[in-house]
């Protein structure tokens, strides 16, 4: 049987739809927005804590005889009560510091011999320092340069967080005393770290008690 003319067959193709074909354009590319990078995050330089002045103090009784540190840092002090409930709390901030004492900045006043809770760092991030103090003196615009303020003379402390006070006054020396002691043949000669700890110690006491200025342990 023939087929008809007009008829196609179910897998014919026509020629005008090849040609048709042949002459569509490929579609331009989509440019496809990249996800920006996430920011790498610069190591950070390791904050260098300056080292405070240290001055003689100038009889202050919070100071007794020690040396004092101009350092002004956040003092958080309170009062609790019997039943251990909060009465009393401040923020303020120190003008001087020594093993002994400090004297916070203030425009209140407490009673002379009030004992208070105190908490403070010596540098950022450092543990902080906790103790019990004592109000010992008060100035009222009538210190140096009109300040006013109170006289703190610390009683006890927390957690031995009192060897951080005293590093801030003898660490740097006593690091150079012990680096240069480190060095000598009698240190190396020692069978742990322990007994060259121990020793260092002795040396330094040993120095400090003799009096003499030069040190007698150089590295040779």
């Amino acid at each position: 049987m023939q087929r008809k003319g007009g008829q196609k067959g179910s897998g014919s193709v026509r020629v005008a739809d090849v040609a048709a074909a042949r002459d569509v354009k490929p579609a331009a590319p989509v440019d496809v927005a990249r996800r920006p990078e996430p920011a790498r995050d610069e190591p950070r330089k390791p904050v260098v804590a300056l080292a405070p002045l240290i001055e003689m103090n100038q009889g202050e009784p919070e100071h007794r005889e020690f040396p004092r540190a101009q350092l002004a840092t956040r003092f958080d002090v309170w009062i609790d009560d019997e039943d251990g409930a909060r009465r009393f709390a401040a923020s303020l901030s120190s003008v001087n510091v020594s093993v002994s004492g400090a004297f916070l900045g203030s425009t209140f006043y407490l009673p002379l011999g009030t004992v208070l809770e105190v908490r403070f760092s010596l540098e950022p991030g450092a543990a902080p320092v906790q103790a019990r103090a004592q109000i010992v003196r008060e100035e009222r615009g009538d210190g140096p340069g009109g300040r006013s303020g109170f006289g703190l003379r610390f009683l006890d402390f927390s957690g031995q967080t009192e060897v951080a006070l005293a590093r801030l006054f003898v660490g740097a020396r006593l690091r150079a005393f012990a680096e240069e002691y480190l060095k000598s043949q009698r240190a190396r000669s020692l069978p742990n770290e322990l007994e060259r700890v121990v020793d260092v110690l002795s040396a330094w006491e040993l120095l400090k008690a003799t009096g003499t200025e030069a040190n007698p342990w150089q590295g040779k």
